[in-house]
């Protein structure tokens, strides 16, 4: 949790103030995640330094898509939720990715439209915007998915 609590800071700092209010994630929406597997950690020197979840498909927040269509919606597909560090750490975005290149070629994510860091690692990896979901609470995301 205190790594998610960093990565909010991460986000707050550079003027993604909505898409995780204090409190976001809760604990309990970590515990699911681990539950059955699909919350991953990162450590340097033993100590937890990035989290991220990994779920398999179908995620029912994406199946309606806004102003725009997914490049393939019949393959399987894992979608990548709650990515947080703690300011110091680097090459989470790439370490993420070569555990996920390995693991599937259809990747689907999203992110608030105030999440300049994040597009940009999108971006950099090759995941092609799709068009506007919205998550349970109603608000808007932009949808990305990576196809190899």
């Amino acid at each position: 949790m205190t790594v998610l609590k960093a990565g909010r800071g991460i986000m707050l700092a550079s003027g993604n103030l909505n898409q995780w209010p204090e409190g976001y994630p809760t604990e309990e929406m970590v515990r699911r995640d681990i539950g059955p597997g699909y919350g991953k950690v990162m450590e340097e020197n033993g100590a937890v330094v990035a989290y991220f979840a990994c779920i398999p498909s179908p995620d029912p927040t994406y199946a309606i898509i806004y102003d725009g269509a997914w490049k393939d919606d019949e393959k399987p597909y894992y979608v990548v939720h709650r990515i947080a560090s703690f300011p110091e750490v680097h090459g989470v975005f790439k370490t993420m990715m070569n555990y996920l290149d390995a693991l599937t070629d259809n990747i689907r994510i999203d992110t608030h439209k105030d999440n300049k860091i994040m597009q940009h690692n999108l971006a950099k990896y090759g995941f092609e915007y799709c068009g506007i979901i919205h998550i349970a609470s109603g608000a808007e995301r932009l949808a990305y998915q990576r196809l190899r």
